[in-house]
């Protein structure tokens, strides 16, 4: 439980989950019916980009800072517009202070029927992240272990919606723990969609990860990678991947327009590269 997100809040992994997390809101608006997002490993919404933990690394200034920065494509900005709206939006007085985690990228892009369920088991955490949505009726905050929450709260009510999946990493078996938290809530729920994130460390664990999938069953699986350089399981993390369970069918073509213009807006050296994969067909 030493894990904190504030010291790597507005990093280049932020940077792809928050984006993904923002196209996939998007997709499930185009239709008038309500969804649930289940956030499992919330943080505590918002981070002040001048605190304590966040100036010992500084590590949002080489993933949100450089993406606002930079020159940006019409079409890129078309869908990048939800995520940087919400950055904003916390900095009327334009530069960069407060940068939104998840919780807070969706709580701004809900509509007044969705609902958003967070969960987050550290205890100073969890105090700040509740104070933060207190008295929010569309919002649930829950002191409880994510992988735990996935058995309680699915499936939702509303039969739509995401659960969003972004552990520690603090332990050699997430992978594993993740994978079979993922299959546990398929069998439940085969109908939702799920997004995980993790960092592009241990290629074998991921690999054995996305195996468990398609051993089980589990069909439309899709895979995105964004690296800056060559990482490996001895150094600071310069990559990330998500995977998702029932994406949308726009978000491949989203992502290709995407990830280049990243790769090349955060890029810190040799190995810096994007990757859009189907792991499995519907």
């Amino acid at each position: 439980m030493n894990y904190r997100h504030a010291y790597h809040a507005g990093n280049i992994g932020d940077v792809l989950k928050h984006i993904v997390l923002a196209r996939l809101i998007s997709y499930f608006q185009r239709k008038d019916k309500a969804f649930r997002i289940l956030d499992t490993h919330a943080g505590i919404g918002v981070y002040d980009l001048a605190s304590e933990e966040t100036r010992k690394t500084g590590e949002w200034q080489q993933g949100i800072a450089k993406v606002l920065d930079a020159d940006m494509p019409a079409p890129v900005a078309e869908l990048l517009e939800p995520w940087l709206d919400v950055v904003r939006a916390l900095n009327p007085e334009g530069g960069l202070r407060i940068y939104p985690g998840s919780p807070e990228v969706a709580r701004r892009l809900l509509r007044k029927n969705d609902r958003l369920t967070l969960t987050e088991l550290h205890p100073q955490d969890f105090r700040m992240l509740s104070e933060h949505f207190a008295g929010d009726h569309q919002v649930k905050a829950i002191h409880l272990d994510g992988w735990l929450a996935m058995g309680s709260f699915l499936p939702p009510k509303e039969k739509r919606g995401l659960v969003l999946i972004d552990p520690a990493f603090e332990v050699t078996d997430e992978f594993t723990r993740m994978g079979e938290a993922i299959l546990k809530a398929y069998r439940k729920w085969p109908g939702g969609t799920y997004a995980l994130w993790y960092p592009l460390k241990d290629a074998r664990a991921i690999r054995r990860m996305h195996d468990s999938f398609a051993d089980a069953g589990v069909k439309d699986v899709l895979a995105l990678e964004l690296t800056v350089g060559k990482s490996g399981p001895d150094t600071r993390m310069l990559g990330s991947g998500m995977t998702l369970i029932n994406p949308p069918y726009t978000l491949a073509d989203e992502m290709r327009l995407v990830l280049p213009w990243l790769t090349d807006v955060l890029h810190q050296g040799p190995g810096a590269g994007w990757t859009v994969t189907q792991l499995i067909g519907e």
